[in-house]
């Protein structure tokens, strides 16, 4: 498989934000939204086995001997995340490895491949791509089908339009009562400049005037170092 960066940090985003983390970044994504932060990583990376990927996570986490013990881990949360993950099918015998380790499993997918194949235990982060992004109509519906209790969906929204889309979809599809929680995340200024950031009270108070059954999302580790640092 091809990885861009293995590191550990403070989970950012989803329910699980404020928690010690392990990242592996997979390289490659056949999606270009337009405000993406994480565009480094479209190309490049460095080819590793699962054994190695396992192996880095196992000593970043605290646990070097891999054995399958979560006792032993400092660390007991990993997320895969990319670019897209899911383009790359060694990232299922991955998961699983990481099950087996006794690690929970986030995996944070753009939506638009399958995530069925997962793991059940797997935690999925499921993104709907709104207008503005560039990628609107991608989301594959089939996977409403796949997600249940444990599971995210993510709506990044850079204006109302986007957040009126979110919040139709949401109550188009029940989404409420689908997952354990619907997330909805305004988009952060580029720090170069290249788009500016959604007005995350303007949105506070959408949600609240809407009465909507959903959890807004900051990007919680672009407050805590630079938003251009990698590897956080």
């Amino acid at each position: 498989m091809v990885i861009t960066e293995i590191f550990k940090s403070i989970q950012g985003e989803s329910t699980y934000a404020g928690l010690p983390c392990v990242f592996v970044r997979l390289t490659g994504c056949n999606l270009r939204c337009t405000w993406c932060d994480t565009a480094y990583a479209f190309h490049g990376g460095t080819k590793m086995t699962v054994d190695e990927v396992l192996a880095r996570v196992n000593e970043l986490a605290g646990n070097p001997q891999a054995a399958p013990s979560p006792q032993k881990q400092t660390i007991s949360l990993v997320e895969i995340t990319g670019g897209e993950p899911l383009l790359q099918e060694e990232v299922i015998p991955l998961t699983e490895r990481l099950l087996k380790c006794g690690f929970r499993v986030l995996v944070e997918t753009s939506g638009e491949r399958p995530v069925g194949k997962l793991p059940r235990e797997v935690v999925k982060i499921v993104d709907v791509k709104c207008p503005d992004s560039g990628e609107a109509d991608t989301f594959d519906m089939a996977n409403l089908a796949a997600v249940d209790s444990k599971d995210e969906i993510k709506f990044v929204i850079s204006s109302r339009r986007d957040y009126e889309f979110a919040r139709e979809f949401t109550a188009r599809h029940a989404l409420a009562e689908r997952v354990g929680q619907v997330i909805f995340s305004p988009v952060m200024a580029d720090p170069e400049g290249k788009w500016p950031a959604m007005d995350a009270q303007a949105m506070a108070e959408w949600i609240l005037e809407d009465r909507l059954p959903v959890r807004m999302g900051m990007q919680l580790h672009k407050f805590i170092w630079d938003p251009a640092m990698r590897g956080v």
